[in-house]
């Protein structure tokens, strides 16, 4: 077996070579040999330890920190009880013990009677795909449905019409987009036929899913259509899902969109003896997915009138709304849900990252019991999902997080508030610099102004190209050893996200690390950033 440390440097490096020659150039190519609570240790060239205080947390993974010891305390009680990890196709009680732990937090914090039925996956992107695959399975159904009561209707007009209990009014051809015809058999044959072409031509439209401008929900084949980030969509925009991307800060927006895309079902019913047409709303929109606060966006939090809008417009039009908590969930942001407080209520719930306590890769998707469609879990499966172990931890995360009452959300809360108040005070003190604070809880980021035009050269070319906040990680990774990134979809902004094992001195810490870097940048970079030389 090869040992990882001892491969020669004159080795080609075949994982992923480009990502790492784009992290050498921000000084972030670091290799991390420990990892323990907020910290990650790297190793000197003198083969020490050098601590680096992590704020990137796993990308919000690590709400419980690196290594959490009671977490992994149990993880090695159950490897060295030989506990089953893959034993696919056979009851897992531990897996539906997980479901009503889940359920009794998210009806505790909705106020929502109905259950939520889980179905588990690995990665957050899996359960936002098997939340689009089921939403559209059941849009489907749904269509299904509709057709068939039409079809019903229309076998039933056509008898009363032909037993001379019901005439056809000459309106009603005109009504369809017909021109003006008799109420004879052949004339209602046509009439049919026109209805039955136009509910064909409507059931054929390919499903629209709605999401915020900002969003991001994954990298697969249909999570990425959903996400706003045109770099990560543009390569793969002809595979799957399309999507209309709803503006945050125009009211009214999304009831236009819904317009646009709306579609009509045609029927025939007998009133009074006469033949009347009927509408019936055509589910073509699949969807609404949002974040209640986008982390790759940019970390912001949606606004509650934006939220009570999309409550009432999918409401009205029956399209079910998609909660993606894989990011803010978990209790990062003080609560369990982030959209708690915005009064979001979801039919669909998608949760991972801190489930999994910083060791098991698991997610879940949790969909309302009136929403779900069984058979789904018979056409959708995946080999490592629902396994022995992650379940096990993931049901170890949430009795850590509900322990004394709730005392991690309300740490969560209480760390964000201290955090959320230094960057302020950055930002007060660097006007020039630093754009915007925004957030909530242990979810919080930092938007520098635009430095394209610097008058560094080197610095303005990769604001340009979109790459200054890297610049910024790789400066405070190496002058002052600290960890953070940008947002992936609004790379000036920097994110931090630590765990709630994050001390005053950590942020003491950041805080020093923060004001050189933002006076580097209001001395028009005469004294350099720390970053690598060519």
């Amino acid at each position: 077996m090869t040992d990882a440390s001892n491969v020669s440097a004159e080795e080609p490096q075949l994982a992923e070579p480009h990502l790492g020659a784009v992290l050498a150039s921000a000084g972030l190519d670091a290799e991390y040999v420990r990892a323990e609570g907020n910290i990650l240790y790297q190793r000197g060239e003198d083969g020490g330890e050098i601590p680096v205080v992590d704020f990137a947390g796993g990308y919000g993974s690590l709400l419980l920190g690196h290594n959490n010891p009671a977490i992994t305390v149990y993880a090695k009680e159950l490897l060295d009880a030989g506990v089953p990890v893959h034993s696919q196709f056979s009851l897992h009680p531990e897996a539906a013990e997980l479901a009503l732990a889940l359920n009794r937090i998210v009806r505790r914090e909705t106020g929502d009677a109905e259950p939520f039925f889980a179905v588990f996956a690995n990665t957050g992107a899996e359960a936002n795909e098997a939340a689009v695959k089921h939403a559209e399975m059941d849009r489907g159904i749904r269509l299904g449905a509709l057709l068939e009561s039409i079809g019903s209707g229309l076998a039933a007009v056509r008898e009363a019409v032909r037993d001379g209990s019901a005439t056809v009014p000459t309106e009603v051809f005109t009504r369809v987009g017909l021109g003006p015809h008799s109420s004879g058999a052949a004339s209602l044959d046509e009439l049919i036929d026109h209805i039955n072409a136009h509910n064909e031509a409507q059931a054929q439209r390919p499903p629209v899913f709605l999401t915020p401008e900002g969003s991001f929900h994954g990298k697969l084949v249909s999570t990425v259509q959903l996400t706003h980030n045109e770099g990560y969509r543009t390569p793969f925009r002809a595979l799957a899902a399309q999507a209309r991307f709803v503006p945050l800060d125009q009211p009214g927006a999304l009831r236009k969109i819904v317009d646009e895309e709306r579609g009509t079902l045609l029927g025939l019913v007998v009133e009074d003896g006469q033949v009347r047409v009927s509408e019936r709303e055509s589910p073509v929109i699949c969807a609404f997915i949002l974040e209640p606060v986008q982390g790759e966006g940019g970390i912001r939090e949606l606004s509650p009138e934006f939220v009570r809008e999309v409550q009432e417009v999918c409401a009205e039009v029956g399209t079910p709304v998609i909660v993606d908590e894989i990011q803010s969930g978990m209790g990062r942001t003080g609560d369990f849900l982030a959209g708690t407080r915005l009064g979001l209520r979801g039919d669909y719930y998608t949760l991972a990252k801190s489930l999994g306590g910083g060791l098991a890769k698991i997610s879940v998707l949790l969909v309302r019991a009136s929403r779900y469609q069984g058979q789904f879990e018979l056409i959708h499966s995946s080999t490592f999902a629902k396994d022995g172990f992650s379940n096990r931890i993931a049901l170890k995360v949430l009795e850590l997080l509900e322990a004394d009452n709730g005392a991690a959300y309300r740490r969560a809360a209480e760390l964000g508030d201290r955090l959320l108040a230094m960057l302020g005070s950055v930002r007060d003190d660097f006007p020039e610099v630093v754009k915007d604070v925004r957030g909530r809880g242990l979810m919080l980021g930092l938007e520098f102004h635009d430095q394209s035009g610097a008058a560094a050269a080197p610095v303005a070319e990769a604001a340009r190209a979109g790459l200054f906040g890297y610049l910024v990680a790789g400066h405070l990774l190496r002058a002052h050893r600290v960890r953070t990134f940008p947002t992936a979809s609004a790379p000036g902004t920097l994110r931090f996200e630590p765990s709630i094992q994050l001390s005053d001195d950590d942020i003491a810490w950041l805080e020093s690390a923060l004001r050189d870097t933002c006076d580097i940048i209001r001395g028009g970079y005469q004294r350099p950033l720390a970053l690598p030389t060519a």
